[in-house]
């Protein structure tokens, strides 16, 4: 992967986004839509850079939001369908969201029997989040929506005693970064367990999770999956990647302020934190990859990169390099549009990371540079 635009003119620390690797991904998202005819919306909790949403609304259906703020940020710079769900909602959150979201998906009989008259009347489109408790990843149970005892979505057997009347579509979210085999094994326990429901309804909603641009990724088994549940119930088939929209579209710019020993570890302290600026670092954990480096000893240097936090574990990961660092040089983190960019947090009163735009003639703007009162107004 090259950069094209001119990385000593980026202030540290930043984000770059790339209009050209945004629009590669859309590009692959439309062709789903085109394929089967399903709808693709925005999960606006992975990439929230409304600079591009009226880019993306050239290619997708709309937002998906989790709360109030996510739904009104959807509705107001995305524009299109609006989609919230939420694992309970706040009674005047509902009330709030009955102006911006059409599509309300409820996690419990209990929320859907308290808030149905109101969304009912608004004429809103409605649907339940049902949970086929069947786990397809190997990854961390944190992320892990079916994991044993999930607070998330309606078991089969809660649903066996609901009334329905009144909802229109079935939501499941089962994956993490997977494929389309996962999906698969997930579609053939939701059609065994609610395909009775499915011809009574007239979308389903089959969540994120598909990491759609990832290379490797079998698109033909997606749409064949999409293509087989839309013929046999009638219905339409709805997705909601986030990570899919701006997977390696972005980067996080950092610079080297400090180089340390402490027995055979050299430690490169950066102006950009894990907690701060990168918290899946520590949350998943990972190790992201930074342009022109190698693993641990497979080159000549290595360093162990941490953040200027107090905290002992800002912790980012350990790099190697064919040449010797200095204070001053730049280091690329690369994949960082998705979620870093909307988690990070100003711990031990750390700016966050600009933000900046990048063109298809790779011309830079910096579109956000944030300042005290950002730390401030955070605190009271």
């Amino acid at each position: 992967m090259e950069i094209s635009w001119p990385v000593d003119q980026v202030m540290t620390p930043s984000f770059v986004i790339e209009e050209r690797l945004l629009r590669k991904n859309l590009e692959q998202l439309r062709h789903i839509k085109e394929v089967t005819g399903c709808k693709i919306l925005l999960a606006q909790k992975a990439f929230s850079m409304y600079a591009y949403y009226p880019l993306m609304a050239e290619y997708l259906d709309g937002t998906t939001a989790s709360g109030i703020y996510e739904a009104r940020l959807g509705s107001e710079e995305f524009g299109k369908e609006t989609h919230v769900y939420s694992p309970a909602f706040r009674a005047q959150e509902v009330t709030e969201l009955l102006e911006v979201a059409d599509h309300f998906v409820f996690n419990s009989l209990t929320q859907w029997e308290t808030y149905k008259n109101q969304v009912l009347q608004a004429n809103k489109i409605c649907g339940l989040r049902v949970n086929p408790q069947i786990s397809t990843q190997d990854g961390p149970s944190i992320y892990d929506p079916c994991a044993p005892g999930s607070r998330l979505g309606i078991t089969l057997d809660a649903l066996k005693t609901a009334d329905l009347t009144g909802i229109s579509g079935l939501h499941f979210h089962t994956l993490c970064e997977q494929d389309a085999d996962a999906l698969a094994i997930t579609l053939e326990k939701i059609e065994a367990d609610f395909g009775e429901y499915l011809h009574q309804l007239e979308w389903i909603n089959f969540g994120g999770g598909h990491h759609i641009t990832r290379n490797g990724y079998d698109m033909d088994l997606l749409c064949q999956l999409i293509t087989h549940i839309q013929r046999t119930y009638n219905l339409q088939v709805y997705l909601e990647p986030g990570e899919a929209v701006a997977l390696n579209a972005g980067y996080l710019v950092a610079s080297v302020l400090d180089i340390t020993h402490n027995g055979t570890i050299k430690n490169a302290i950066l102006d950009t934190s894990a907690t701060c600026h990168m918290p899946d670092v520590l949350e998943m954990p990972y190790r992201p990859h930074i342009l022109e480096s190698y693993l641990p000893n497979e080159a000549p240097y290595t360093y162990r990169f941490g953040g200027p936090t107090c905290l002992a574990g800002d912790i980012i990961g350990d790099y190697a390099f064919k040449q010797p660092l200095k204070i001053g040089d730049r280091v690329i983190f690369c994949d960082m549009a998705i979620y870093s960019m909307v988690k990070t947090n100003t711990f031990n009163g750390m700016p966050l990371a600009s933000i900046y735009t990048c063109d298809l003639e790779n011309k830079l703007t910096c579109i956000k540079k944030f300042s005290y009162d950002t730390f401030k107004e955070r605190l009271s």
